[in-house]
């Protein structure tokens, strides 16, 4: 279930939006980009971090409405940063939390693998 979010999307609409997408999957990765083509290296690294632990998880474009999602990402997160990986709704963190588990050998837990 991979959306393209409309340019013209109210606030509102994105945060519908993010709380809809991680009640409906277990990993979620809030994204620059698509998992095909990130637009940004940390979003990159995040994809090949998740992906070397689980093959199925939902990434989220968040370009085409940018400042909607960093708000609605900072409401659910705290954090402002993107990319954000989300485990079953709660906040893991960006691709330098994800590495610094994946070095101490606990990414692939924190992403319900084992």
């Amino acid at each position: 279930m991979t959306f393209q979010p409309e340019s013209d999307a109210e606030p509102e609409e994105i945060s519908a939006r993010v709380e809809e997408t991680l009640a409906e999957n277990d990993v979620v990765l809030f994204m620059k980009g698509n998992r095909l083509m990130p637009q940004c290296g940390y979003s990159q690294r995040a994809v090949e971090l998740i992906g070397q632990h689980v093959e199925e998880f939902e990434t989220v474009d968040v370009l085409p409405a940018l400042p909607h999602y960093r708000e609605a990402l900072e409401a659910e997160s705290g954090w402002e940063t993107i990319p954000q990986t989300f485990v079953d709704g709660e906040f893991i963190g960006g691709s330098d939390v994800l590495a610094e588990l994946d070095e101490r050998g606990e990414l692939a837990a924190e992403l319900g693998a084992e």
